[in-house]
């Protein structure tokens, strides 16, 4: 037997006897996306009654959250930094709390020391014949929380795709192991379909990216969209934050190979996975993928190295002059900064880079190109940063023109029915 198994098998305990090991005011990591650890997060909401201001601190994640209901006040607080679905109503009543910053700095709140980690709660695959584990699906956010958390109390799913690049921890840092053995959360961008409208901005964005580019893709409908026009273009890569399945078909085809990267050739460099089986499966122990922390993939001085970088980013509103709102509906709290500026700046100062915002037109009938961003509206992407703004009715490029080239290019990609409204608004302004 390998001195680590030893190690390891010594430190087995069920989920339940692993909670009772955080204590009271403590702060802890929890791992996110569709890397949860779920029965962790389980035993922790049953013993949450015999602890008091415990913090939770996590980005997005994916699944049930029954550790930010009303009942888990004063024992469960969250501190997000990045407000996903299932915690938005917390934070909207003022049961979570909501930290502003870039996706890039994230990992460095701990590393600095300016969130010291007490626990953090991780997920991943079962040992190699070394004793390292993979942190799987979800490298990015989590690897440099537990290298610096006092305690580290470890799901090891069999489920866990072994991940490769910088992705590793050995059992030896494992406090505590839970072995468990369930499928992880699928997602599945392309479930609904893409619409008319996302079909347009998709067709669009694709005509700004030229053959060797490397791409970088947010969530949602307009960047899986935008993989299925890319068929006919040669040699582009991946530098990203996350993928999701719609790469794998570009892969299988030859187009996106990796080969012209400037910055890692040949390989796929990710923070995070977020998808369906079909996606981990491929995952699973492949050389032409590696995930690393997203200190690192979102660096924009790291992403700028990659010539011809593609950002595809998208906004709840763009104002004519180019500032772009990404997280908030006015004084209401939505998402977080997330990786857009990271990205946005680092593709901006890329040779032959692409920094891309894309949005439909309108919501609900209400135009999201607009003369003013509504009061309390966080700017994301500055004025200074944007660059191309794509909605279904074309490309604005804003960037190096003046405020009034920046309204007029802004107002031709409305909605045709808000064009007039929008011209005498800036007019009024001065704006052109």
């Amino acid at each position: 037997m390998f001195a680590w198994n030893k190690i390891f098998e010594s430190r087995m305990v069920t989920a339940e006897q692993a909670v009772q090991h955080i204590q009271s005011g403590q702060r802890l990591f929890l791992t996110g996306n569709c890397s949860v650890p779920q029965k962790l997060l389980g035993a922790l909401v049953k013993h949450a009654p015999n602890l008091q201001n415990v913090e939770i601190c996590q980005a997005l994640t994916i699944g049930p959250a029954d550790y930010v209901a009303p009942e888990m006040e004063g024992h469960l607080r969250v501190n997000t930094m990045f407000i996903s679905a299932n915690i938005r109503k917390a934070v909207h009543e003022g049961r979570a709390d909501f930290t502003p910053v870039l996706l890039s700095e994230f990992p460095l709140l701990f590393k600095r020391g300016v969130l010291p980690l007490d626990v953090a709660l991780i997920h991943v695959s079962p040992p190699d014949e070394h004793g390292f584990c993979s942190l799987g699906i979800e490298v990015g956010l989590t690897k440099s929380a537990a290298e610096t958390a006092k305690l580290i109390i470890a799901e090891v799913n069999e489920q866990m795709p072994r991940t490769l690049g910088d992705s590793f921890i050995h059992v030896s840092r494992l406090n505590y192991v839970v072995p468990v053995d369930y499928p992880l959360p699928e997602i599945d961008m392309a479930s609904e379909g893409p619409t008319d409208v996302i079909e347009s901005i998709a067709r669009h964005i694709s005509s700004l990216i030229p053959d060797g580019a490397t791409m970088q893709m947010g969530i949602g409908a307009i960047p899986d969209a935008v993989l299925k026009y890319l068929f006919e273009k040669r040699d582009l890569g991946i530098h990203t934050e996350l993928f999701s399945d719609g790469i794998i078909d570009l892969v299988e085809a030859g187009v996106l190979n990796n080969s012209r990267k400037t910055l890692h050739p040949g390989k796929i460099i990710a923070g995070f996975i977020l998808g369906t089986k079909r996606l981990y499966d491929w995952c699973d122990d492949n050389p032409l993928i590696e995930l690393h922390p997203t200190e690192y993939v979102n660096d924009p001085f790291v992403i700028a190295q990659n010539e011809r970088m593609v950002a595809i980013n998208s906004a709840i509103e763009v104002d004519l002059t180019g500032q772009v709102c990404a997280d908030s509906i006015g004084h209401r709290l939505y998402s977080g900064v997330g990786g857009q500026l990271d990205f946005i700046y680092g593709a901006s100062r890329a040779k032959g880079g692409v920094p891309i915002i894309a949005l439909p037109s309108t919501a609900k009938n209400i135009s999201r190109i607009v003369v003013s961003l509504k009061p309390g509206a966080g700017v994301v992407t500055t004025r200074n940063h944007v660059r191309f703004v794509v909605t279904e009715y074309g490309i604005a490029d804003l960037y190096g023109k003046s405020i009034r080239q920046r309204a007029q290019a802004l107002i031709n990609v409305a909605h045709p029915q808000f064009r007039e409204e929008l011209t005498r608004q800036a007019r009024e302004l001065h704006y052109i």
